[in-house]
């Protein structure tokens, strides 16, 4: 069996564990979204980076075939007449450091030292070509021993005649190299086997750290490429979480939050009451009431049992003054007579035959309580007589005791339940003009004892006797304590030591002589108190 704290701390805990859970998984779908959209993003400014390289170095030689026809129209001039309009060219062009005319294999004009006669071996071993070139070198003319790029054009049928131009790749380094931080940490251009590295020149092959990543992007139109180094974007995307995480802490936790608010009902426990009226796991027993003379059953009292699957056997000790706090009494007792009217061809057919049924003093509210009988008693037209056993745990509201007036005008006999124990008072027997009182156990219990309770049945028996109201005992257990009580006039008992409660479909084997403790699904229902 449940208690009401453990129930509860039960679905404070699954509620918490459910925001938290929430609040978590918010967390990292945030941390795992920013993850991969700065991969993304690092991926793409990387490879930004290498297409504006690309682009940058390809904008720079489309001009050099260009200049390198018009130069070609300079050849078999003099060097003193072509000179001026090599410089035209390189000033143009700016990126051009300088621009040779070779004739014969000899470098014979240079448009910054003019007349010049050098076998071109000598200045680049790998001129002449008959073939379109470029490639890194070093530069032997101007600024000995700095790195160059170098386009070579020869003129048509004859690999002895071309013009060369030397392009400055420090100065296009400058804009098209020099690494953006953290994504790319080195820059390198490819010509054929040459690579020229952005601030150190150029390299026999490409170096990758432990760590790095690289990444290579080719010309459409030049043969050359252009390959950058760097952090992967994993690796970056990782680092740049710290920063990642208050805000995502700060969605999480409002996210938790707006959980926590709104399973304030959902993951309540009357939500689990409506749950389980709907997944139909209340079921409605009845205990028989005797009378104390010949011991005939006269009645039944009409109880309600929650096996719930996902905490047990919950006591209506518990779940009984929670559905009151929660409102949600009415419900239970509106299934109470749906189950009991739907099962009335068990009982006797007998207008002395008492049906009980519990009642909430909230139910009396706006008369709600007689609209439910109208809905569900009277259309069934019973024989039987009905009682609604008040219960006391909250004071009868004095707007609706003309509620009562009505039911005594429609025949519902009025019981108040556990007399003595709760928020009645003697005015009650007066303004409710009840029409039995029903003895709570506790007091039925201390019969035979020095107990104060004893002392108190007594006048209960005695009040009861002189109002002309009529006495149940509740919770007999023992025959000295059934001899006490109808020797004092008690008239009808209730309790174990005639019937354990009992699944309705058990009474009439009950009825008939055969009693055997209720079973369900091979083993005894728990007893346990019941409203």
């Amino acid at each position: 069996m449940q208690t009401a704290q453990r129930i509860l701390r039960d679905y404070r805990r699954r509620r918490l564990i459910v925001c938290v859970a929430l609040a978590v998984l918010v967390l990292l779908l945030t941390l795992s979204a920013r993850y991969i959209a700065d991969r993304d993003s690092n991926e793409q400014r990387m490879h930004a980076f290498n297409q504006r390289a690309v682009s940058s170095l390809e904008n720079v030689l489309i001009p050099l075939d260009l200049a390198s026809k018009d130069a070609m129209q300079l050849m078999g001039l003099s060097c003193e007449a072509a000179q001026l309009k090599m410089r035209e060219l390189v000033a143009r062009m700016q990126t051009v450091r300088d621009i040779g005319l070779i004739k014969d294999d000899i470098f014979y004009c240079s448009s910054i030292f003019g007349p010049r006669s050098i076998p071109v071996d000598l200045v680049q071993p790998r001129l002449p070509s008959p073939l379109p070139l470029l490639f890194l070198s070093i530069d032997h003319t101007l600024l000995k021993g700095t790195p160059i790029l170098l386009s070579w054009h020869p003129v048509r049928n004859s690999q002895h005649d071309g013009v060369m131009q030397i392009i400055n790749i420090e100065l296009l380094a400058g804009f098209m190299l020099e690494p953006r931080r953290p994504w790319v940490s080195r820059a390198m251009l490819n010509i054929a086997d040459s690579h020229y590295e952005y601030g150190k020149g150029l390299l026999p092959r490409i170096t990758v750290d432990h760590g790095q990543v690289s990444h290579e992007l080719a010309s459409d139109v030049f043969p050359f490429s252009v390959t950058i180094i760097g952090p992967s974007s994993s690796q970056l995307a990782l680092q740049n979480m710290p920063t990642q995480l208050p805000l995502a802490l700060i969605l999480s936790m409002l996210l938790g939050y707006i959980t926590w608010l709104a399973t304030a009902n959902r993951m309540s426990f009357s939500w689990e009451i409506n749950l389980g009226l709907a997944l139909n796991e209340f079921e409605v027993f009845c205990q028989p009431l005797v009378s104390s003379r010949n011991l005939q059953c006269v009645g039944v009292e009409l109880l309600l049992r929650w096996n719930n699957p996902r905490q047990g056997w919950i006591s209506p000790e518990v779940f009984i003054p929670l559905a009151e706090q929660q409102n949600l009494i009415a419900p239970l007792t509106r299934f109470v007579l749906a189950e009991t009217v739907r099962n009335i061809d068990i009982f006797p057919k007998s207008p002395d035959f008492n049906i009980g049924i519990n009642i909430a003093a909230i139910h009396f509210h706006n008369g709600e309580i007689i609209e439910d009988l109208r809905h569900h008693w009277f259309p069934a037209h019973p024989i039987q007589k009905l009682t609604l056993e008040l219960t006391e745990r909250d004071a009868l509201p004095e707007v609706d005791l003309r509620v009562i007036r009505d039911l005594h005008r429609m025949g519902v006999d009025l019981a108040i339940d556990d007399f003595g124990t709760g928020q009645s008072s003697l005015a009650y027997l007066e303004t409710l003009n009840p029409n039995v009182l029903k003895i709570d156990k506790s007091f039925t219990a201390a019969i035979g004892t020095d107990a104060v309770n004893s002392t108190v049945t007594d006048i209960i028996i005695a009040l009861a006797q002189r109002l002309d109201i009529g006495l149940v005992a509740e919770g007999v257990e023992t025959p000295q304590q059934a001899a006490y009580l109808r020797s004092h006039g008690v008239n009808v008992l209730q309790g174990f030591l005639y019937a354990r409660p009992m699944p309705l479909k058990e009474f009439p084997r009950w009825l008939g002589g055969s009693t055997p403790p209720p079973r369900r699904n091979g083993h005894v229902i728990p007893i346990v108190p019941l409203r």
